[in-house]
Formats: C-alpha cells, sequence, structure tokens
C-alpha cells in the first residue's frame, strides 16, 4: 500500500506548478550585487581593489580585504545610526565605491548625484530621493548650500580624499567608517553575516539614478538588487573582463554617478580586478596610466575617446584594451582611429532606465573578410540584446500609443527601439504617469528612432526629436555628424534642425577642429558639396566652427543647447 502511495504522491507532483507552500527552496537565493565584495575578499584578501591618485597626491592602494572592512564599517555605521537614504555627491573616488557597497549592506537606498548639475538641481534630487544623509566629497560640499539651507538637520559626511584613514588627514568619512567597525565590534563582530550582503527582497531597491534632466526635471529610476546583479553579470561577459590573464585594470573614466557606472562597481569587483580611480577626466593622466599601469578595460562616449585618440600623448598601446563605449552613437571613422592606437571597442548601448548597456554590437568573424569602410560601419551598429535580457525590438512608431507592431527586418523602415527583460528599472519613483508612458504597452520605451537589419541588429538613426524632416526627406543628425567627421580636420560635429521656409526644416552644424588645425565654415560646406559622398538634401548650408560643444556629463552632445544657440 505505502508503494501506490508513494507513486501517487510523485504523480500529484507532476502536476503541482511548484514547490509547496512554506516548503524551502534550496536551490535559490536572493541576488544582490553587494554579495560581490565580501567574495572577492574571501577569495583574495591581498588582491589589489583600488589604485588612485588623491586630493593631496598621493597614491593610495588598497586591498580587497581592506576595501570590504572599510565597506563594512559604514554600513553598520548607518545602520546604527537609522539611516536608510544615502546622497552621495563624489567624483570618482574610493569613497564612492565603497559607499556604493557600504549603503547597499545596510540595507539603505544610495541616491547619487551628478556634482556637474547646478545646485538648484542637486538640492531637488536630495530632497525628491529623500536623502537623510549624504556622503559628500570635500571640493562639492559649496553646491549643498542651498540644499542644506531647506534641510538643516539633514547630516553631511565629508570625505577629503586623502591617502590617510588616521591622524590629522582623515576626514569624517573615515571617522564614520571607524565608529561603525567598533559597532560591529561592541555588538557581538558579527562582520558581514549580520548585513545584507545578499538582499531580503531582490526586488527591493538599490539605488535611485537620476536622469540628466536637461530639458525637465531629473527623474529618479529605480534600480532593484536583481536587477543590478544581472546588468552587472551580463558587463562581465560582454564587456570581456575576464576573458585575458591576469587581472582586469579597469579605468573610472565614466562616471560613477551616471546610472551606477552602468553596474561596473560590481562587475569589476566580481570579478576581483582592480579600479583604477579617477577624480577627473584627465587626457595626459590617462594616457599615462594606460601605458604605466597597463589598464585593459574602460568605458567611454565617443566625445572621450576622440579627443583621447587626439591628444598628443596618444601612440599605439602594446597590449590590446578594451574600450566599452556608449552614451551616443559612435562613428565608423571614430573605431578605425581607436583600433589603430590598439583601443578595441566594445559598441553597447542603453539608457539609464536598462541600468545601462543593453544590447552590443557583436563581431562576427566574417567581418574580417570585408572592406575595412564596411567593417566598420557594421561595428557601429547597435548590435542585439545582452545575454541576461530579452532581444530588442523595433516597433513602428506612427501607430497609436500602446499598440506594438514591429518594423520589417529590412534596414529600411524606421521605428522605436524598445526593450523587455531582466535589466529594465522599475519605474520612476514618484511618479506613476511617467511610468506608465514609460512601459506603455508592456515594453520600455526609448524615443530612439533606428532601423532593424536582417541579421536582427538594430541601428539607431536618431532621437526622435533630433530627426530633420527637409522636404519631405528624414535626416538623421547622427547620420550627418558621423560623415562631417570624416573631414580631416574635423574633431566633433554636432548638427540640429533650422526652420526653412521653403523645405520646412534643414540641417545646421556645429563643428570642432583638430589641435594645430584651422577652418571656415564654407570650407565645410565645400567639401561636403564635391568631396565627402554626401547626399545632396543632407548637405548643411550652415557650419559653425565653435571652439568647443556643449556636452552632458557623460559626453553626449546637448541638442537642446545647440538648438538654444540657433534661436539667439
Amino acid at each position: 500500500m505505502s508503494g501506490v502511495k508513494s507513486r501517487l504522491s510523485s504523480l500529484l507532483g507532476h502536476f503541482s506548478s511548484g514547490p509547496a507552500p512554506f516548503e524551502h527552496r534550496y536551490n535559490h537565493h536572493t541576488l544582490s550585487p553587494t554579495f560581490f565584495l565580501p567574495r572577492a575578499a574571501e577569495i583574495e584578501p591581498n588582491a589589489e581593489a583600488i589604485y588612485h591618485v588623491t586630493a593631496n597626491n598621493k597614491v593610495l592602494r588598497r586591498t580587497y580585504q581592506e576595501a570590504a572592512d572599510r565597506a563594512r564599517g559604514l554600513a553598520y555605521y548607518l545602520k546604527k545610526h537609522g539611516f536608510k537614504r544615502v546622497g552621495i555627491l563624489c567624483p570618482n573616488t574610493p569613497a564612492f565605491l565603497e559607499s556604493i557597497f557600504g549603503i547597499a549592506a545596510a540595507g539603505a537606498v544610495n541616491v547619487a548625484v551628478n556634482y556637474r548639475l547646478k545646485p538648484e538641481d542637486i538640492a531637488y534630487i536630495f530632497d525628491h530621493g529623500d536623502a537623510d544623509v549624504i556622503i559628500v566629497d570635500e571640493e562639492f560640499v559649496p553646491l549643498l548650500e542651498l540644499y542644506r539651507s531647506a534641510h538643516p538637520k539633514v547630516p553631511i559626511i565629508v570625505d577629503t580624499d586623502t591617502d590617510a584613514t588616521e591622524g590629522e588627514l582623515k576626514g569624517p568619512f573615515d571617522d564614520a567608517i571607524l565608529e561603525g567597525l567598533g559597532y560591529d565590534s561592541e555588538t557581538g563582530a558579527k562582520g558581514w553575516s549580520a548585513l545584507e550582503s545578499q538582499a531580503a527582497d531582490e526586488d527591493s531597491m538599490i539605488a535611485l539614478a537620476y536622469t540628466s534632466g536637461t530639458t525637465a526635471r531629473p527623474k529618479g529610476v529605480e534600480y532593484t538588487h536583481r536587477g543590478c546583479y544581472l546588468a552587472a553579470l551580463a558587463n562581465v561577459v560582454e564587456s570581456g573582463l575576464n576573458y585575458h590573464r591576469g587581472r582586469a585594470h579597469y579605468l573610472w573614466t565614466l562616471p560613477m554617478f551616471h546610472a551606477m557606472g552602468w553596474t561596473f562597481p560590481w562587475s569589476v569587483t566580481a570579478v576581483r580586478g582592480t579600479h583604477y580611480c579617477l577624480r577627473k577626466i584627465d587626457y595626459p593622466q590617462i594616457w599615462r596610466l594606460l601605458k604605466e599601469e597597463h589598464i585593459t578595460h574602460f568605458n567611454a562616449a565617443p566625445t572621450v575617446n576622440t579627443l583621447l585618440c587626439n591628444a598628443k600623448e596618444a601612440e599605439r598601446l602594446p597590449d590590446p584594451v578594451r574600450v566599452t563605449v556608449a552614451a551616443s552613437p559612435p562613428t565608423a571613422h571614430l573605431f578605425e582611429q581607436m583600433t589603430d592606437l590598439n583601443l578595441h571597442p566594445v559598441h553597447v548601448y542603453g539608457l539609464t532606465e536598462t541600468y545601462g548597456p543593453i544590447t552590443k554590437g557583436y563581431y562576427l568573424p566574417e567581418w574580417d573578410q570585408i572592406t575595412l569602410k564596411e567593417k566598420y560601419q557594421k561595428m557601429a551598429r547597435q548590435g542585439h540584446g545582452f545575454i541576461t535580457s530579452l532581444p530588442c525590438r523595433v516597433i513602428k512608431a506612427d501607430i497609436p500609443d500602446g499598440t506594438i507592431t514591429d518594423v520589417r527586418k529590412d534596414g529600411q523602415e524606421i521605428g522605436e527601439i524598445v526593450f523587455l527583460g531582466n535589466i529594465c528599472a522599475r519605474g520612476y519613483y514618484k511618479d506613476p504617469e511617467a511610468t506608465r508612458k514609460l512601459f506603455a504597452g508592456g515594453v520600455l520605451h526609448s524615443g530612439d528612432l533606428a532601423i532593424w537589419h536582417a541579421d536582427g541588429a538594430i541601428q539607431i538613426l536618431d532621437r526622435a526629436k533630433d530627426i530633420i524632416i527637409s522636404g519631405g526627406e528624414n535626416i538623421s543628425s547622427v547620420a550627418l555628424e558621423s560623415m562631417l567627421v570624416t573631414h580631416p580636420d574635423i574633431l566633433e560635429a554636432g548638427v540640429v534642425a533650422v526652420p526653412d521656409s521653403h523645405w520646412g526644416e534643414r540641417p545646421k552644424a556645429f563643428v570642432t577642429v583638430k589641435p594645430d588645425k584651422q577652418l571656415q565654415g564654407s570650407e565645410v560646406i565645400e567639401w561636403a558639396r564635391n568631396a565627402s559622398g554626401i547626399s545632396k538634401f543632407m548637405i548643411p548650408r550652415e557650419v559653425d566652427v565653435v571652439a568647443e560643444l556643449p556636452k552632458t556629463s557623460t559626453g553626449k552632445i546637448r541638442k537642446n543647447v545647440l538648438r538654444e544657440w540657433v534661436r539667439k
């Protein structure tokens, strides 16, 4: 009889949709990228985690054990004082990196802010994000005056960014860490076991990442532990952080405040790589580190890579460096320049709302059999969805909102890029209407217009608002910029629409020139007409040569500022 019961029980198990209520799942743990730091410290405690030239111009090196201990100390300090929303206003320093792990380990949420914003926007973000304490680099304390006048009771923890952790040179941030380590010792020395290196709820928030807010108030994008974990693992794979012998040497050219550094604080830590922190973009310093410290990886927008390739210190490196490129569509010309210097592009694309990168232009072996021009053109496509996401799609943009219909995969029909899957953010903080619009029809809308090629790769043409409609022709400002920078003397180009009484709109270009070169706008127009291969309807009738193009903190050209220049 017992055999019959056993067989019936087994049969019923096949119809069960999952584990019985309250049954423990031995094959499951919650996902949080915070786990990567104590794991790294346990596996390789003496591995170099951090290299940094401090504000007092000293070289600081920290092991994974030291970095994990400092993050643990900060976590216990936050727990002791009951802080739940922790603002960060810092450049790419060890304090910022350690705070990312310490805040999450305390079960709190970090609210990192772009220090290049106006004090009014900084005050708005910390207020909107409900910050109850703020970690700030000493250089940026003045940026908090407006916020502090409205929130005088919110504590400020200042990081002095020195090489000292004790004595006169240490600062309040170091004091907080020491206080937290003491609190851990006083309460049973439980270490990481009493912290949330694994989130209690993987779908809870780990961070609020704010959009740049160039045309409206910044929006707080809700990042979850699970989303960051899966995005970080994807970046390990897609950027090849563990593909080579030895340790990844990752240079922090990308701001950590931007989409949580595209989740690379966790990705680099997952492979026990060395974080080369960098207070600011300094091209001679970057080339020194590339040559002397044998950097293996960095992330940067096309504009940063353009200026890096044209710096006087530029020379071909003996070993390849993988450069993850995103933020705005790169040109085939830039990829050729980078490759000549042994800087190998890993072309990705994404949004703050997708934890940073979510697609990759995968390099295919058969591209070695085509012309260089064709190869670099294919490399400049945005490509396919990440390994931890679902395939991206391009949908028709001229049909009612919420209707999801794919465009043809013919490389011709234009539509909007949309996303599905694990690495789409949860929504916008305190903004249900904006969240509804973001996910209209059950997909995450990018606002970027693209074509879909037969091989499944997507290719951005423009933001919807940046397409120029001239005499019934759609002109991609991105495509025209890509063509203009092939001029031998042009460094960068930005294109916007200007009104035209006959054609409705026409393109106007703003360009910068390479060092030691001189150029007139009329010369660019003449070249465009006669030597460039630019289609006649795309040729700008106005070209302004400027000293510098306006950019966001991540290197995107600010088209809204260019349009304002036109209006004035």
